[in-house]
């Protein structure tokens, strides 16, 4: 199962480096960068510090959308995503020191959607 995984994993990269650096949809399907539910407090911090220093995190503001709920996980990850997306969706714009996870399934709830 690993050697699926690394192998599928690796097909991925090639296709990224392939298209000239954006990751391809496969089947259609769009992609979205979370935190990984085991990082740590201080990393998710980072994290949205980061992400929130190049892209606009106004959604997660108090009274806007995605402002609940209010932990850091859930900043954290809507925070990488906006990062994830705005910068072409890349392996690598979600690696966040290796926090963050590539996911298939849309994270969005109620009314914050995830871009």
């Amino acid at each position: 199962m690993a050697k699926v995984a690394a192998l599928s994993l690796q097909f991925l990269l090639l296709l990224s480096f392939i298209s000239g650096g954006a990751l391809m949809m496969i089947n259609g399907q769009k992609t979205w960068c979370v935190a990984k539910p085991s990082s740590d407090q201080a990393t998710l911090l980072a994290n949205i510090n980061f992400a929130c220093s190049h892209v606009d995190c106004r959604i997660m503001q108090r009274g806007c959308p995605c402002s609940s709920p209010d932990n850091l996980m859930n900043r954290a990850s809507i925070a990488m995503n906006l990062y994830y997306q705005a910068n072409g969706k890349n392996v690598w714009n979600c690696d966040f020191r290796g926090s963050g996870l590539i996911v298939i399934t849309d994270p969005s709830y109620g009314n914050c959607i995830y871009a």
